[in-house]
């Protein structure tokens, strides 16, 4: 279990958490590796010295508490980063973001959290299907200026930002109708968990995951009764229904595992959130098995990559030279290593990784409030992949390629379909 156990009595205890944020920001002022990655930690120490410094942490006023937590996107690098996290067997035990969602949680109980429109925006599922289903109209809307003043003032979401487009056939259509190169192999079978982004909005990252396994030897399966993996709702500080979420979820992939299959994710936050959320929350031997089962799709390829090489014959595909790659929050926060990088380095391509933030975190960068904030934080980002030379931009994070696309005019693709191309095999 995690330091801040979900299912602890004292989880939801105000007070309780208020004790265990001075302790931690104690501990955090004292440290200050952190102060480069967020506005989290650069308020919070301004706070901390207009007071006098460190020994003055617990004089922090609550709307200063408030602040602190409002502003954490949930990027998770302060956990990679940090010498104190629970793994680490020191004397101070930290875990930054999951004191976060504690504390966010709190506030939305007391009916002091994130308002309706996050709570709009939690319904992946529910978005997902109707603009899929009216995909041209909805498409075109979002560019027009009018509706997006409307939605704007709905939704929150910044009238100004790129918004993704959302694709007429989803995933698991195409996936049910679709010729099928291989039906297992030396290799296996795996699960796929396509997450909302590639099930309603970008169904070619999906297609490629599926015809680089096939192409490998590796079946690929698509279990009943997947919905959104929850994150937008622990964001919106309602832990139940990210439980919900995650529940179903564990139902509807617990077969596959013990079937045998791994679990394989396209999307590096759905992953995490499999990986590390569900665990905690749930408490369950299922969802510790499944999570256990659960990898990055370029994770699994290079697992298997190691084991039996990969076909690597890409005479009739498209190669590059030269690729700059975004490492995303997220897929840091796996500590899985550059995985994606060593999928496109087996095409032959040099690869540059870019370890910079987008400050996107679902809708967190999107929302009107926060835009001059995320923008930002991912200049360095963007001024990386503004000024490469390199032939093709690549990302694993779909919102974060995105941003990207927005501020530099570059159109990233996710790794795996750098990999189809190859093999020419994209559709």
């Amino acid at each position: 279990m995690s330091l801040y156990e979900p299912l602890a009595s004292n989880y939801y205890d105000a007070a309780d958490a208020r004790a265990e944020r001075d302790r931690t920001f104690h501990q955090c002022s004292d440290c200050r590796v952190c102060v480069k990655l967020c506005p989290s930690f650069k308020d919070l120490f301004r706070f901390i010295d207009d007071l006098g410094g460190t020994e003055h942490t617990e004089e922090l006023s609550a709307e200063q508490h408030r602040h602190v937590v409002d502003v954490c996107y949930q990027c998770k690098l302060c956990y990679v980063i940090c010498p104190y996290t629970p793994d680490q067997q020191q004397e101070w035990v930290i875990d930054f973001p999951r004191l976060m969602l504690r504390s966010l949680a709190i506030q939305q109980g007391e009916g002091d959290g994130p308002g309706l429109n996050a709570r709009l925006l939690a319904r992946t599922d529910l978005q997902g299907k109707v603009a899929s289903a009216t995909a041209p109209i909805s498409n075109k809307l979002a560019t027009l200026a009018p509706a997006r003043a409307a939605m704007e003032k709905v939704t929150g979401i910044s009238k100004v930002r790129l918004l993704p487009t959302f694709a007429r056939e989803r995933f698991s259509k195409w996936f049910r109708r679709r010729n099928r190169l291989s039906t297992g192999g030396p290799r296996g079978e795996v699960a796929v968990f396509p997450t909302c982004l590639v099930e309603y909005q970008e169904p070619a990252i999906g297609k490629a995951l599926v015809k680089v396994y096939e192409r490998n030897g590796i079946a690929c399966t698509l279990p009943e009764g997947q919905v959104c993996c929850g994150m937008p709702w622990l964001d919106a500080g309602d832990t139940d229904k990210f439980v919900e979420h995650a529940r179903r979820n564990v139902d509807a992939l617990l077969p596959a595992v013990q079937a045998g299959k791994a679990v394989v994710v396209p999307q590096p936050t759905c992953a995490y959130t499999i990986k590390q959320e569900y665990p905690d929350f749930l408490g369950t031997e299922a969802a510790r098995l499944v999570a256990a089962n659960t990898f990055d799709a370029s994770e699994y390829l290079i697992a298997r990559h190691k084991e039996t090489p990969l076909d690597t014959d890409f005479s009739a595909g498209q190669v590059y030279g030269t690729i700059v790659w975004q490492n995303a929050c997220h897929y840091r926060a796996q500590q899985i290593g550059p995985k994606s990088r060593d999928v496109m380095a087996l095409t032959g391509a040099k690869v540059q990784m870019v370890e910079r933030c987008s400050a996107i975190d679902g809708t967190w960068g999107l929302r009107a409030e926060n835009v001059e904030m995320a923008k930002k934080i991912a200049k360095p980002l963007m001024e990386q992949i503004a000024k490469s030379d390199a032939e093709l931009v690549a990302g694993d994070c779909h919102l974060s390629n995105g941003a990207i696309l927005e501020d530099t005019g570059r159109k990233p693709i996710h790794p795996l379909e750098v990999l189809a191309r190859a093999y020419g095999i994209e559709e």
